[in-house]
């Protein structure tokens, strides 16, 4: 089992932080998001309880599995403003997953957010392939994707369950490390 070291990434105008316990009523928030709610799900457990279990979680790199940072504005490190995460790290390939709040959308921060966390995986995890899916009927995602460099390889049919418990088809993106 491989263990990672936390780590901050900064970028210009970004900000990424290990999560902080102080950050669970700022994700509790989010998640009321319907945005959020609906690409992003968290189940059923809507509190604050659940919120500080999910920062505690992302904080935790322990099992080598993930790696998660909060997104945070560089002159108030404070105010959470999104999360960027690897899943399912393994023999060199990973998923990448990201949402942002709505006060920081249409800015680049996403894209900004996923590309610092992919040029850090490559270089210092060796990952050698990192995925990205969203759902088709969300272009916000995929024009994220393709910023960060990304390119589309195919739609996964009916591949992935969201918040309003429909299965929708999603595009898979893809970077490798010889990009």
């Amino acid at each position: 089992m491989r263990h990672f070291r936390v780590v901050e990434l900064t970028g210009p105008g970004l900000l990424l932080r290990p999560w902080s316990t102080a950050d669970a009523p700022a994700v509790l928030a989010a998640w009321h998001d319907p945005a959020i709610a609906q690409w992003n799900p968290q189940g059923d457990a809507f509190d604050l309880d659940a919120a500080r279990q999910w920062v505690h979680w992302r904080a935790d790199w322990s099992q080598g599995t993930h790696v998660s940072l909060a997104v945070a504005d560089p002159t108030r490190p404070e105010i959470m403003l999104g999360s960027v995460s690897l899943h399912r790290i393994h023999a060199g390939d990973a998923s990448i997953g990201y949402w942002t709040v709505a006060a920081a959308r249409r800015q680049g921060l996403a894209s900004a957010a996923v590309s610092r966390l992919t040029e850090w995986a490559f270089r210092d995890l060796g990952l050698h392939r990192i995925e990205l899916c969203h759902a088709v009927a969300n272009p916000a995602s995929c024009r994220v994707a393709e910023r960060a460099g990304y390119p589309v390889e195919g739609t996964l049919r009916q591949s992935h369950r969201y918040g309003d418990g429909r299965r929708h088809d999603e595009h898979l993106h893809a970077r490798l490390a010889t990009d």
